[in-house]
Parts: structure tokens; sequence; C-alpha cells
């Protein structure tokens, strides 16, 4: 099973830049797909990124542009890099994993752009 932490959530203001980590752990033989999502209150869920196990990458049109996405497979840690934020990115962003063909979510981090 695998175990997901998330980390480097915080409140920065708008056109700073945060990037958040999420850590892998436990027993699993590969990790497919590692992906970011977000939630704002009072919204559903949303995709933001996603990276494939062989680099191959995704985004939200609303964050193409100013997010990328990365991983370190060696270290099982998918990265999210944030820059130009905005006010609407504010929302708890939550950690995706697929390995070896069962899905798993992290705790969430919470980001706030506000000045």
């Amino acid at each position: 099973q695998v175990r997901l932490v998330e980390s480097g959530g915080g409140l920065v203001q708008p056109g700073g830049s945060l990037r958040l980590s999420c850590a892998a752990s436990g027993r699993f033989f590969s990790i497919n797909y590692m992906g970011w999502y977000r939630q704002a209150p009072g919204k559903q869920r949303e995709f933001v990124a996603y990276i494939l196990d062989y680099g191959s990458t995704k985004y939200a049109d609303s964050v193409k542009g100013r997010f990328t996405i990365s991983r370190d497979n060696a270290k099982n840690t998918v990265y999210l890099q944030m820059n130009s934020l905005k006010p609407e990115d504010t929302a708890v962003y939550y950690c995706n994993a697929v390995a070896d063909s069962a899905t798993t979510w992290g705790q969430g981090t919470q980001v706030t752009v506000s000045s």
C-alpha cells in the first residue's frame, strides 16, 4: 500500500511562487501516475496536472504556463512548481498516485494566495 505525504503549502502574495512536494512510501512495484488536484472552498475537486512514469505531462488550462510538474523516480516524489500565483489558485492541493493499479490520495496541503 502506498502512503503519500504532501508538503510546501502556505501563504503567498499574488505573483509569488510556491513549490509543493509529495513523497510516496510503502510497498509497491511501480508508480505509473502521479498528479495534483485542488479543491477550493465550496467547489469540487479539480485536476491540476499529472506526470506519467516515462515523463509525459498534462496540465489544466488554468495553470498552463505557470505551473510545472516534475518527478524524481529514485525518490518516489512528485513536485509542483507554482509561479505567478493568483488568488483563484487558493485551495487545498492534493497529491494522487496510481501504483500497481491502486489509487491513493494524500491528506492535502493548503495554498493561500492573498495580499
